[in-house]
């Protein structure tokens, strides 16, 4: 990354990448730089008519967007000149997209992820996708040299809220501190506050696991579960998260932070959720394939569930709450049966993995 940023561009024009492309060119705006914001989204017409009445129609209508802000459904001219690529796609839709933006990407710029899930098949996390392409188009590159044009960011994202600039905090894991400072400079708004670190592991774990916990609390929410089941599954579902985290290299400190607890609180807790909305969808009898006819977002949980399970598997972690979430998903598991399934079945002490 060079010493100054003069853009950044957003790909995804989603709720999340809307939101995150008003934070940084409102960032500008108040910190009165010259950085340049880009919003690239696939629908050329969308894209002209964000540019034309500056409103995301589909996302936010009737919120105005900062006059700075650009929008483009060019790739190409969104990567121009940009310092920063912010990556708001679907987690399953990342590969695909890096194999034509990365070749088109300044060869010093910095990929940071919003993307929360992993991917199926290769069981990847986001920055390990980023990584494997990055190390693909450009195999001059050392693995210092790939990791320190990688970061990924986390925390209790409710777009809406974002948007409606109510105060938020989240946090930035990049390779090191100063590539994270860089970034955290360019989205430090008056209502969004990045805290910066270098646990790539846990930030990412969080951010991922905690959708599928979601997922279950609104089928709990759906089933008519009271807020002690709500609370025991949220509570369990941070040792969940935490287990796998530690188990891949994650620091503990990070499970009671932003991207951790919080983020957990947040998406458990908000009817905003789109993954505690699909869970009350699930529970209400609508099939995890009939969930994008009810749903205009994406819920990463429903196709990440099943490959966290993979993923504890393969490290001999426990995951009862997502193993019954996964199995639901799979219809294994009768979604009425659900209850039985989600604390476990061994008597344990709450803070050790030993049965009594």
């Amino acid at each position: 990354m060079t010493a100054s940023v003069q853009k950044v561009a957003v790909l995804g024009a989603g709720s999340w990448g809307t939101a995150f492309a008003k934070i940084v060119a409102d960032t500008a705006a108040e910190q009165q730089t010259s950085v340049e914001t880009v919003l690239w989204g696939r629908n050329p017409q969308s894209m002209q008519q964000c540019q034309q009445t500056r409103v995301n129609e589909k996302y936010f209508p009737g919120i105005v967007l900062p006059e700075k802000l650009q929008f483009t459904a060019d790739l190409q001219e969104a990567l121009s000149g940009a310092d920063i690529v912010v990556l708001a796609i679907p987690a399953q839709s990342l590969r695909a997209q890096l194999e034509v933006a990365i070749p088109l990407s300044e060869p010093h710029a910095v990929f940071v992820s919003l993307a929360k899930g992993l991917e199926q098949g290769t069981r990847l996390r986001m920055s390990e996708v980023i990584a494997d392409v990055l190390s693909t188009v450009h195999p001059q590159l050392s693995e210092s040299e790939t990791q320190s044009r990688i970061a990924v960011l986390s925390g209790p994202n409710l777009a809406k809220e974002i948007v409606a600039e109510q105060p938020t905090a989240s946090v930035i894991a990049a390779h090191t501190e100063e590539i994270a400072q860089a970034i955290a400079k360019v989205c430090a708004s008056s209502y969004f506050r990045p805290y910066i670190g270098t646990d790539i592991v846990g930030v990412e774990i969080g951010g991922l696991v905690k959708n599928v916990i979601a997922l279950c609390v609104g089928m709990c929410d759906g089933l008519g579960y009271g807020d002690n089941s709500k609370a025991s599954v949220m509570t369990r579902g941070l040792a969940e998260i935490t287990r796998l985290a530690l188990a891949l290299g994650g620091e503990p400190a990070t499970m009671s932070g932003l991207a951790g607890m919080g983020d957990l609180v947040a998406t458990c807790s908000s009817p905003l959720s789109r993954n505690h909305t699909a869970g009350r969808h699930l529970a209400a009898g609508v099939s995890s394939r009939e969930l994008g006819t009810v749903m205009t977002q994406t819920a990463e949980s429903v196709k990440t569930a099943p490959v966290v399970v993979e993923l504890a598997s393969q490290h001999g972690i426990e995951m009862p709450i997502c193993e019954a979430v996964s199995a639901v998903l799979a219809d294994q598991l009768n979604i009425k049966d659900l209850a039985p399934q989600l604390l476990g079945r061994s008597l344990k002490n709450e803070n050790s993995t030993r049965s009594i």
